[in-house]
């Protein structure tokens, strides 16, 4: 467990697993949050990727001011937005089904997001646990041959905005396609980690065949327990990841029960001091 003292709080971390990953206590996002407080988050934010605040039941303006802390908040052109808050986005998975794939989010436009949060505000009894996976330390694991490979191959993603909002029907790819490297150099840190999701259209750089066998292998390489720690939820619990850092997969094991969220996405993360 790491502790770091303020003048108004005593914040710890406690690890959940040996890559990434970490639960954060003497926090309150529902108060404001001194400069040093705020600093010592950002640093754990870029050391550990995933940090969960439990039972922070966060108003949809607290949940914008908490991810304020790291990135400037996003305001997403096609997504259905929440009553109290422009920036809030509400997710009901009975409405706007559920993302049981691993993915990254923002891959329709350049570049994807920086960060995405959740507030819970209801789960299922049992079930519903979220995975998260470190594409860095997958791409660390490669073989240097592979990555030298990898350095010139970008994946195809579909870049119309509308497909990516709650409930959205996908009727189609449109016409616009983005691309991205499979391999990213993070833009606050410069460490390289893979880069891709399952919702990838194809890589470039390589032939179709090459392409079908390279993102497969990828796919279930970047995915492997190995790389992946795991968060149950509970009503008001409050969850940030690093959105170029990682890929994340909704558990579905829990058949018709609640699940109901609201996300705030983060651009143009905020730098932290050494």
């Amino acid at each position: 467990m790491t502790t770091v003292t303020s003048h108004e709080t005593h914040l710890a971390l406690h690890r959940a697993g040996p890559r990434f990953g970490a639960e954060v206590t003497g926090v309150d996002l529902t108060r404001p949050v001194d400069e040093a407080t705020a600093d010592a988050l950002r640093r754990a934010f870029r050391d550990h990727k995933v940090l969960v605040f439990r039972d922070q039941h966060l108003t949809p303006g607290q949940h914008v001011e908490a991810v304020r802390l790291f990135a400037e908040p996003f305001d997403h052109p096609t997504a259905v937005r929440h009553p109290d808050h422009a920036l809030v986005y509400p997710y009901n998975v009975r409405q706007t089904g559920k993302a049981s794939t691993w993915h990254i989010g923002g891959l329709w436009r350049s570049p994807a997001f920086a960060i995405e949060s959740l507030t819970y505000d209801e789960v299922p009894d049992l079930g519903g646990h979220t995975l998260w996976a470190d594409l860095q330390a997958a791409y660390d694991d490669l073989s240097e041959p592979f990555k030298t490979l990898l350095a010139g191959v970008s994946a195809v993603y579909d870049g119309n905005p509308e497909n990516y909002a709650q409930g959205s029907k996908k009727t189609g790819i449109g016409e616009t396609t983005v691309e991205h490297p499979v391999v990213l150099a993070h833009p606050l840190t410069g460490r390289r980690g893979l880069f891709l999701s399952s919702s990838a259209l194809g890589l470039t750089g390589v032939t179709p065949q090459e392409g079908r066998a390279l993102l497969d292998h990828l796919l279930r390489h970047a995915s492997s327990p190995d790389y992946t720690i795991r968060f149950g939820w509970r009503p008001g619990d409050f969850v940030l990841w690093d959105n170029q850092a990682t890929w994340h997969y909704a558990v579905d094991d829990y058949g018709d029960g609640a699940r109901v969220y609201r996300k705030v996405i983060g651009v143009e993360p905020l730098r932290t001091a050494p």
